[in-house]
């Protein structure tokens, strides 16, 4: 509706929570029968998912300079709504 680099903003926005939530899924990936071993994976899973984003996120500060930021902050809150949307689900 607003042109293409509120378009690409929006689709950069959308792959930054995906990218984040896939490097979270190939760490957790593995899976264990101890409790203790599992929060801690979840733990540094989630640490890293959020290092991603925030280093995505300043690469589209520097390399997308013509970014509509509206756009992508709602491309990324749309995926990350319908990602835990999705958890609803399950």
């Amino acid at each position: 509706m607003s042109g293409a680099v509120q378009a690409w903003s929006a689709a950069y926005g959308g792959a930054i929570a995906v990218i984040g939530s896939l490097m979270y899924a190939m760490i957790v990936a593995g899976g264990t029968n101890d409790a203790n071993k599992a929060f801690r994976t979840h733990i540094r899973a989630e640490v890293v998912k959020i290092f991603i984003t925030v280093v995505l996120f300043v690469l589209a500060l520097a390399l997308f300079q013509s970014a509509s930021w509206l756009w992508l902050i709602l491309g990324f809150a749309v995926a990350t709504l319908a990602y835990w949307f999705s958890l609803l689900a399950v």
